[in-house]
């Protein structure tokens, strides 16, 4: 069976997905995070088929996500280092393993983001760059920018009517009485 390409679609969550989404694409740039660039490195922590290894090294070279460096000429031998876009995708891989922690880890938090000159654990949130605000459902909406199409428009005003109803709906308005926890 064929798989859906997503890279033409307009939604960038569905081109991020193209390009980073098959799970074993991001436990990859997990481990180059963790600074593993060799074939065997990336082999031995997965525990992956090494040719399955190769196709998703070579769709993230040629995604942008990796750069492929000859680091031996006899015999050949490449390692695979991050990119700007690369590295953009750290607070992706940080927000999966903060919800992956909070939501799944029955058996208690095996790995998690720290301040390195406390020790202690970061909690990771998203902020406006502009205003250094939280993101938050109560005050932030997806918009439809300037490029997007028609089935784009309607998602978002559907999106935009829903969230009207629901700031209408006494669950919700009760929510925002409630101290957040």
């Amino acid at each position: 069976m064929q798989r859906t390409s997503f890279k033409d679609m307009q939604c960038p969550i569905a081109r991020s997905l193209e390009r980073a989404g098959e799970w074993w694409s991001m436990l990859i740039l997990r481990d180059a995070f963790y600074g593993m660039t060799r074939f065997d490195e990336f082999q031995e922590s997965l525990g992956i088929a090494p040719n399955m290894l190769s196709r998703r090294l070579k769709g993230l070279v040629e995604s942008g996500l990796l750069e492929r460096r000859r680091y031996n000429s006899r015999p050949a031998r490449y390692e695979y280092m991050l990119t700007e876009v690369g590295r953009d995708f750290r607070p992706v891989l940080l927000s999966l393993m903060t919800w992956g922690n909070r939501h799944f880890a029955s058996e208690g938090i095996s790995t998690f983001l720290a301040d390195e000159r406390t020790h202690r654990m970061a909690e990771p949130i998203l902020v406006d760059a502009h205003t250094g605000d939280p993101i938050s459902q109560e005050h932030h909406a997806v918009q439809a920018g300037p490029a997007a199409n028609a089935r784009m428009r309607a998602r978002i005003e559907l999106s935009q009517q829903r969230r009207a109803q629901l700031r209408e709906s006494p669950s919700f308005q009760k929510s925002l009485s409630e101290p957040s926890s």
